[in-house]
């Protein structure tokens, strides 16, 4: 199960990047709660979580060359030093009454320009720290230490947001970025990238074309897309449904988040104990088809206790098909086109969850919470429909 963390380097920066990952998602809840206090809109939270996001799907092929041509470990030095100035700011702006929504959506912009260097070379680094041999189990470890830092970071918000306040959790994130600035420092990596007398451009459209001509890479990342663009808006939204549906305030909200979080953790943890296994691809498809259906039974709950059960399952269902889209991508991408095949991959994961989030954040504004979330549940279904009729090839990897 946890083969990978043989690997020296590589866990050294696993367990720094899961540091840095806990205090990000306390930032989260916690900016998200001060958003809905501010502004008491749910479109607004659905906007600040566009401003966030959009870069990503403008700029992350640019970052996918970047990654392909230089190397990734300076990269990614420069873009975590980033990350930990911005959350000092937004403490700061915080601490000393300063904020407002306006700086949140610049901040958060900022976030979103540098995640789209960042995230290229993150996802495409993992090879060069492991090697194909233990990529699958390191990939899915990686999930691991996301949907374990979704539990404990909201569990810590939920408590820190009434002890320390809202500015002290944005400080105990930027303290966080020094974990996995430390252990960058430390890892020793090759040189990675081949040299190559191409312009960016050039390499830009090369990349389009290689993924453009690959019929499988192009069924997978529509998958993705499809997740992301209806299925992950639910996040944006759970604190209006804390609050309007169940009536629990932040700490419902910690529960909620951490509840998704274990059953994603808990999905995680199954992929790492199957190790390399055959069939693929019929896993997949039927994690896409269960998400859709526990996130339509999540938005029709008025139950608290009934809503954290169906959450376990729609995190379940939502971490498998995106750490095994990952895999498959990896395997199948030539060592040349990695970064910027992984940044269309973050591009239709990251980079459309913006749609997704206005979409939903207009939809809960004028039909309420619970019918915008039935809504993103059933697009995720018919599209799931569409994409496993028009790629088929995906059910037989």
């Amino acid at each position: 199960m946890f083969s990978s963390l043989k690997v020296k380097y590589f866990r050294i920066y696993w367990l720094g990047m899961f540091v840095s990952l806990i205090g990000t998602w306390i930032q989260t809840i916690a900016q998200s709660w001060l958003v809905f206090r501010l502004t008491n809109s749910s479109f607004l939270l659905g906007l600040v979580g566009f401003l966030g996001a959009i870069p990503i799907f403008l700029l992350s092929m640019f970052g996918g060359v970047l990654a392909d041509r230089a190397n990734k470990r300076n990269i990614l030095i420069f873009t975590q030093f980033s990350f930990m100035f911005l959350a000092f700011l937004l403490a700061v702006l915080t601490q000393f009454k300063f904020i407002s929504t306006w700086h949140i959506m610049v901040i958060s912009l900022l976030n979103g320009i540098i995640m789209a260097f960042d995230a290229p070379a993150r996802q495409s680094i993992v090879i060069e720290l492991v090697g194909k041999e233990h990529l699958f189990n390191a990939i899915t470890l990686n999930s691991v230490a996301f949907n374990s830092s979704r539990i404990i970071g909201p569990t810590f918000a939920g408590v820190l947001i009434s002890i320390i306040g809202m500015s002290g959790c944005f400080y105990l994130n930027g303290f966080s970025f020094l974990a996995v600035i430390i252990a960058l420092f430390y890892i020793k990596l090759g040189q990675g990238s081949q040299k190559n007398n191409n312009s960016a451009l050039r390499d830009l459209k090369d990349g389009l074309i290689f993924i453009g001509s690959n019929h499988l890479i192009l069924g997978l990342i529509a998958m993705v897309g499809a997740v992301s663009l209806f299925g992950i808006s639910y996040v944006i939204l759970m604190p209006v449904f804390a609050d309007n549906v169940l009536g629990t305030g932040v700490k419902g909200l910690g529960v909620l988040m951490s509840s998704a979080g274990l059953g994603a953790l808990a999905g995680a943890l199954v992929l790492a104990r199957l190790g390399d296994f055959k069939y693929k691809g019929k896993l997949l498809i039927a994690s896409v088809f269960s998400f859709a259906v526990f996130l339509m039974l999540f938005s029709l709950t008025k139950n608290f206790l009934l809503a954290i059960f169906i959450l376990v399952f729609v995190g379940f269902a939502s971490v498998v098909p995106i750490a095994l889209i990952n895999t498959l991508l990896q395997i199948n991408v030539p060592d040349k086109f990695r970064g910027r095949v992984m940044s269309i991959f973050m591009i239709t994961f990251a980079g459309t969850m913006p749609f997704g989030h206005l979409i939903s954040g207009s939809l809960s504004q004028v039909f309420g919470v619970s019918w915008a979330l039935f809504f993103c549940g059933s697009s995720c279904l018919v599209l799931f429909l569409v994409i496993n009729l028009m790629f088929s090839q995906i059910r037989r990897l």
